[in-house]
């Protein structure tokens, strides 16, 4: 990568909101994962497991509620 590409990178996108965009995104493709797997469970007639993945998804909902929030903040101000 030349200089001036990287230079142009980094106003782009500083590495913590880069960063930022990368949790955020796996925490959706978690989130999404989890209902699959709540579904096998169902299948399954395993009540405590969907229990537990339902459990987990919830807390990464909030999670992702959470950095969306720390984020915009961070897009705005550059920093928390």
């Amino acid at each position: 990568m030349t200089q001036a590409t990287t230079k142009d990178t980094q106003r782009a996108l500083s590495n913590l909101e880069y960063d930022f965009v990368t949790v955020l995104q796996n925490k959706a493709e978690a989130v999404k994962a989890y209902e699959t797997y709540i579904k096998d469970a169902q299948e399954s007639n395993s009540q405590p497991c969907v229990e537990l993945f339902q459990k987990l998804r919830q807390a990464d909902i909030e999670h992702v509620q959470e950095i969306r929030h720390h984020l915009q903040q961070v897009m705005q101000k550059g920093k928390m």
